[in-house]
C-alpha cells in the first residue's frame, strides 16, 4: 500500500480542530470536530503513548507485545495550552500538540532542541473491502537521520533509503534485501544531532515502514487495518531506547540454562538412532565440544506431533538417557500442522473440543504441510495453549527431552495461495475475536508461548529451552530464535552478520543463524569462517538441509576440523562471559550484541558501518565474509584495543588492516577489561571448575567488568542464590589496583582465581592482597605474568 502523499489525494483523511481536551491522570485525551480521538499516555519520563480512533471510541486495549511487567511511572507531569498548541511536559520530555490537526512535535526537555516532528501526522483511509482504516503516519526526517532495527530484515544495518513489509513469512533461501520473512518486530530507532529515539508500531496487521524512500526527508508507517497506535521512546542514548522498548515488551522471563549457551548439531534429518548415536559419539571422539543433538520431522510417526517413529527409534527414553549421559541434550521439532486422522489422540482431542482454526462461514482450516492434510490449533485462545502445553508432559516429563523447536509457524502451509491462512481464518485472540489479518503476525509468537508454558511446567525444577522461527515484538520472553531456512553462501554469511546484530537491537538478543547454511552447501573455508561468527552470537547452531551434504564439524578435512575446534573451544571457554552478557539483557535489557552505532552513537564513523560488532561490553569481533582472504580492513571505535592473539594495542577511531589466516579472525578485547574463562569441556557440567581464569588487560585510567554465575540451571538464583563479583580496575604508570565487590549467596565450586595480565607496562617487584604482601614467587618464573590467588580478595596490588 503506497502511502499517499498529498493532502487532497482522494480517499485521505485528517484530522480536524481540537474541541475537547479531557486529563485522567496520566493519560490524555484530545477530541476533533470529525470525532478524531488522540489518546496520549505518559507511561514514563521517556515514554509516550499515542493512540487514534476516528469513531470517537477506542478498541478493548490489549496487546500481545506489551508486558504486565513493564516499569511505569514518571516524575513530573504537566500540561498547559496557548492560542496554537496543547503541551504536554514530562521530566525528559516537552510533546506539543497542535489544536488544528493534532500534528505531535516533540522536544528535549533538557535543551529544548527539537526530537521528531510529525509531517502529515496522523491521517487514514477507509478501507471498503474488509471495513476498518488504513491508518498512516508520516513525521519529517531530520538532516543526517539514520534508522535502525525492524528485526530480521535481510539489510545493511542502517535501514535509511529502504521500504520494509512486516508480514510473517516463510522465506525458503532468501536472499539479501528479500521482504517480507519470518519476523515482524515494527520497532525502530532513530538517530540525528546525537540523539537516540525509537518508535514502536503496535499493530498487528500487515504493516509497512518507509525511511525517506517514497520521499527524501520524509519516513512513514502505516498498517492495512486496527489502530494508529504507537509508543514513542526517548534515549537520548540508543542503549536507553533499545532497553526501555525491552523493558516495555518484556525481557526473557528466565536465564537458559547454561548448557543452552553451548555449542548445538542439528540436521534435517538425523535417523535413525544409529545415525544419531554415531553422530554424538564422533563429537566426543573428536574432542570437539556439543551440548546438543537436534532430532527433526523424521523422528516422529508420519509426521505426527508428540509421537515417535517406532521403526527409527523404537525406545526413546532409553536413547535420550543414554545421550545424556554422554553430555548431550535432545532437542525435538515441533510444527503446529496436526495431521487429519481420528487415529491421532493429539488431532481427535483437538477436534472434539473445537481448538482449530475455523474459516469465516464454518469450516475448519484445512491446509497440507509434511503430514499431509492438517489442522490447526488457534494458539490466540487461552484454552488452546493451556493444552497444547499439556501435550509436552510425555516428551519432557517422561522421555526427558531438554528442548523444543518450532518450526512452520508463520503459520506456513504448502498448497495455498500465499503460502499461509487466507484472510478470512477466524481466531479468538484471547477474547478479541478477529481475522488472520490480525492474528497472523503474532501465530508463532502465541504458539512459541504455549510451547514455553508446557516445558516451563514439565522441565520444572529446570529451565525450560524453546526455539522458534516466526515471532512479533515481545517473543523474546517465551524463546530463543534463528534467522530461518538461510544459504550455503558468502552473501549470507554477511547476511547472517546483519542480522543477528539488528535482532539484539530490536530487543531479541537470543538469536543465531543456520551456521554454514541450511540450504545448498558450504566449502570448508565458508564453514570454519561462519563457526568463527557463530561462535560469538548467543544461540550457536550447526544446520542443514541433508539433500545437499553432511555438514558437521568434521566434514571438510582434518585442517578445517582443527579450525572448528579451536573455536567451539573458544565458546566454551567464554562461557562465563557470554551467561554474564546474557544476565545483563535478562536484568537490564542490554542487548548482548551492539552494532558499533549503539556502541558509540557519537562516533559517525559508526552510523554505516556492518560488519563490526561488540560482544558484551569488552570483546570487538569482525568476521572474514569473503573466501580467500588472509585479513581484512575494519573499524575501531574510540579508545584502546587488544588483539586477543598477540596482545598488541590499537588505538581506536581509525580503519586498520588486520591479519587473520583460515585459523585465525579478528578478536579484539577492551583495554581494562576483566574476562573470565572456564576451562575448555565437551559439554556444561563436565568438569567441575576448580578454577577461574581472569584475564586482565592492563589501561591507564578506570574500567569495570563483572562476572556474573549461579547453578547454571534451576530457579534458585531468583532467590538470591547468584554470585555477582563487580571489578574495578584503576592502571597507574607504576601500579594496577583491582578491587573486587561480591553480592548474591551462591558459592561457587572454585576457590581461586587464575589472573593473566595483558600489557602491564612495568616489572612486577610487589604484590599486595588485601593489604597483606604477598611473595614475588607466586607470579611464574617465565615472566607471563601469571598469579594465583583467592576469590575472596577485595583488593589487589600490583605494583612496579
Amino acid at each position: 500500500m503506497i502511502l499517499n502523499t498529498e493532502l487532497e489525494h482522494k480517499g485521505n483523511a485528517f484530522p480536524s480542530n481540537i474541541i475537547k481536551y479531557e486529563k485522567n491522570l496520566n493519560v490524555l485525551s484530545f477530541t476533533t470536530e470529525n470525532n478524531v480521538t488522540l489518546q496520549v499516555t505518559v507511561r514514563r519520563d521517556s515514554i509516550l503513548r499515542f493512540r487514534y480512533t476516528t469513531t470517537g471510541i477506542f478498541e478493548n486495549d490489549f496487546s500481545y507485545a506489551i508486558t504486565k511487567y513493564a516499569s511505569r511511572g514518571y516524575n513530573h507531569l504537566e500540561v498547559t495550552e496557548d492560542e496554537t498548541h496543547y503541551t504536554i511536559t514530562t521530566a525528559k520530555l516537552i510533546c506539543n500538540i497542535s489544536k488544528t490537526d493534532l500534528r505531535i512535535s516533540i522536544y528535549d526537555a533538557k535543551d529544548n532542541s527539537l526530537i521528531c516532528e510529525d509531517e502529515l501526522g496522523f491521517h487514514w483511509e477507509e478501507s471498503y473491502q474488509y471495513g476498518g482504516n488504513v491508518v498512516k503516519m508520516s513525521k519529517v526526517s531530520q538532516p543526517g537521520e539514520s534508522f535502525y532495527g525492524l528485526g530480521d530484515k535481510p539489510v545493511d544495518n542502517n535501514l535509511k533509503g529502504k521500504r520494509f513489509e512486516n508480514w510473517v513469512t516463510d522465506s525458503y533461501a532468501y536472499g539479501r534485501d528479500t521482504d517480507p520473512i519470518y519476523k515482524t518486530i515494527p520497532f525502530y530507532t532513530a538517530l540525528h544531532n546525537k540523539k537516540a529515539y525509537g518508535v514502536f508500531f503496535d499493530n498487528t496487521f500487515r504493516s509497512f515502514f518507509d525511511f525517506c524512500h517514497e520521499r527524501r526527508n520524509i519516513t512513514s508507517f502505516w498498517a492495512h487495518g486496527g489502530e494508529m497506535n504507537y509508543y514513542f521512546i526517548y534515549g537520548p542514548e540508543m542503549s536507553e531506547v533499545v532497553a526501555n522498548y525491552t523493558d516495555l515488551t518484556g525481557k526473557p522471563h528466565a536465564m537458559p540454562a547454561l548448557w543452552a549457551l553451548g555449542y548445538h548439531q542439528c540436521k534435517w534429518s538425523y535417523y535413525p538412532e544409529s545415525n544419531v548415536k554415531e553422530i554424538t559419539a564422533k563429537f566426543r571422539e573428536l574432542q570437539i565440544p556439543c551440548d546438543a543433538i537436534y532430532l527433526d520431522i523424521d523422528y516422529m510417526e508420519g509426521f505426527r506431533c508428540f509421537t515417535w517413529s517406532k521403526e527409527h527409534f523404537p525406545d526413546p527414553k532409553r536413547m535420550v538417557k543414554e545421550l545424556a549421559d554422554d553430555g548431550f541434550k535432545t532437542i525435538v521439532i515441533i510444527d503446529p500442522g496436526i495431521k487429519i486422522d481420528m487415529d491421532y489422540s493429539v488431532f481427535r482431542e483437538g477436534l472434539e473440543k473445537d481448538y482449530f482454526c475455523k474459516r469465516a462461514d464454518g469450516p475448519y482450516m484445512k491446509g497440507k504441510v509434511w503430514p499431509g492434510e492438517c489442522y490447526f490449533p488457534d494458539f490466540t485462545k487461552p484454552e488452546v495453549r493451556e493444552w497444547w502445553s499439556d501435550l509436552f508432559k510425555e516428551l519432557i516429563e517422561d522421555i526427558g527431552v531438554k528442548g523444543v523447536w518450532n518450526d512452520m509457524n508463520e503459520p506456513a502451509v504448502m498448497d495455498v495461495p500465499g503460502k499461509s491462512f487466507p484472510d478470512d481464518v477466524r481466531h479468538d485472540y484471547d477474547g478479541n475475536p478477529c481475522s488472520h489479518r490480525k492474528a497472523h503476525n503474532v501465530y508463532g509468537m502465541q504458539m512459541a508461548r504455549a510451547t514455553y508454558q508446557g516445558l516451563k511446567k514439565f522441565s520444572y525444577p529446570l529451565r525450560p529451552f524453546v526455539i522458534t522461527r516466526a515471532a512479533y515484538s515481545g517473543t523474546q520472553r517465551y524463546t530463543s530464535s534463528w534467522t530461518g531456512d538461510n544459504v550455503a553462501t558468502w552473501d549470507h554469511l554477511t547476511i547472517a552478520n546483519l542480522q543477528a546484530q539488528r535482532m539484539c537491537m530490536s530487543g531479541f538478543s537470543f538469536i543465531g543463524s543456520d551456521i554454514g547454511g541450511f540450504a545448498e552447501q558450504p566449502n570448508g573455508e565458508l564453514y570454519a569462517r561462519w563457526i568463527q561468527l557463530g561462535i560469538f552470537h548467543p544461540f550457536c547452531r550447526t544446520h542443514s538441509s541433508g539433500d545437499h551434504g553432511d555438514q558437521e564439524p568434521w566434514a571438510f578435512g582434518d585442517t578445517i576440523t582443527d579450525v572448528v575446534r579451536k573455536f567451539i573451544e573458544i565458546r566454551y571457554q567464554l562461557l562465563p562471559y557470554l551467561y554474564t552478557a546474557f544476565w545483563r539483557y535478562v536484568e537490564e535489557g542490554i542487548p548482548i550484541l551492539k552494532s558499533l552505532v549503539l556502541y558509540d552513537q557519537l562516533d559517525p564513523q559508526t552510523h554505516y558501518r556492518n560488519d563490526e560488532f561488540v560482544v558484551g561490553e569488552k570483546l570487538l569481533v569482525c568476521p572474514i565474509t569473503a573466501p580467500n582472504q588472509k585479513g581484512r580492513r575494519m573499524y575501531f571505535p574510540i579508545g584502546k584495543w587488544y588483539n586477543f592473539w598477540t596482545d598488541e594495542v590499537v588505538k581506536g577511531g581509525q580503519e586498520l588492516w588486520v591479519d587473520a589466516d583460515l585459523d585465525s579472525m579478528p578478536i579484539f578485547v577492551k583495554e581494562g577489561a576483566i574476562i573470565p574463562k572456564y576451562p575448555i569441556q565437551q559439554y556444561v557440567g563436565e568438569k567441575t571448575v576448580e578454577e577461574l581464569t581472569l584475564d586482565v588487560y592492563y589501561k591507564f585510567g578506570k574500567e569495570t567488568s563483572q562476572v556474573y554465575e549461579d547453578a547454571t540451571d534451576g530457579y534458585d538464583y531468583i532467590k538470591g542464590r547468584y554470585s555477582l563479583r563487580d571489578f574495578n580496575l584503576l592502571g597507574k604508570k607504576d601500579e594496577l589496583i583491582i578491587q573486587q565487590h561480591k553480592t548474591g549467596k551462591f558459592v561457587t565450586t572454585y576457590k581461586t582465581f587464575k589472573i593473566n595480565l595483558h600489557g602491564l607496562p612495568f616489572k612486577i617487584s610487589k604484590i599486595e592482597v588485601d593489604n597483606v604482601i604477598i611473595p614475588i614467587k607466586n607470579i611464574k618464573p617465565n615472566g607471563d605474568n601469571t598469579l594465583t590467588l583467592t576469590k575472596e580478595f577485595t583488593e589487589l596490588h600490583i605494583m612496579a
